[in-house]
């Protein structure tokens, strides 16, 4: 299992991101921070008990430090965790920041599962091959480790299906606690009703959504979605 530390210093968003680890395998969380304070504590104390974080979900804007200098400050501690940063500011200087502390990742806000899930999916592998490796790599295995964490995103999605959109629709679902139609998202998300059930049933055929059936007026039933589990 690959231990996880979020460091967000909003409640609300990090249960998101809990509740998100919560749907994908292999993940476990081990803690929850909302300053930098925190983070180096619950760090710190994993250090002692020998179960420390495998990898810090690390927002940028942290109220008592800004979070890359905090991933500084654990790469001259010696502090061996891997870094996704997560965080609203996609100004270049910060993403070029965040590359040169060794972030994996950069995930701006706001984002859907199937974005988060990407990139989680993309570490793991990471890990998986990584562990894998014994004594020193060929080029051919570190050329196929960076691949593993740079793979580009969902490249297998269905023609005609884009990235975006998918997260688009995606956080719509996150949002909604009801199942929701293919007409209702397309007129709250400004697309037509044929797209917004294409993406609607990528998802459900993806085991992200689970259908139900509904019935409106005599006649006329309607499939509705919900986020699986939810």
């Amino acid at each position: 299992m690959i231990r996880v530390l979020i460091v967000d210093d909003e409640p609300l968003v990090a249960a998101a991101h809990e509740q998100y680890l919560g749907r994908l395998d292999g993940f476990v969380v081990v803690g929850v921070a909302h300053s930098a304070a925190e983070a180096l504590a619950l760090l710190a104390r994993g250090l002692e008990t020998g179960a420390t974080a495998d990898l810090l979900l690390l927002d940028v804007g942290l109220p008592d430090a800004n979070g890359l200098d905090l991933a500084r400050r654990l790469r001259q501690s010696r502090i061996d965790v891997d870094i996704i940063a997560v965080t609203a500011v996609r100004d270049r200087a910060s993403v070029q920041a965040a590359v040169a502390v060794g972030a994996a990742h950069y995930l701006i806000k706001p984002f859907g599962f199937a974005a988060f899930r990407d990139k989680l999916e993309q570490y793991a592998r990471y890990r998986a091959r990584l562990g894998t490796a014994a004594g020193s790599a060929t080029q051919e295995e570190v050329d196929e480790l960076l691949a593993a964490l740079r793979a580009p995103a969902r490249s297998s999605l269905p023609k005609g299906l884009s990235a975006p959109t998918l997260d688009l629709v995606s956080a719509h679902l996150d949002s909604r606690e009801e199942a929701v139609s293919a007409a209702e998202a397309a007129e709250a998300l400004a697309l037509s009703r044929v797209t917004a059930r294409r993406y609607l049933e990528h998802l459900a055929d993806t085991g992200v959504l689970q259908r139900e059936p509904r019935y409106g007026s005599p006649g006329r039933p309607e499939v509705a979605y919900r986020r699986r589990g939810a």
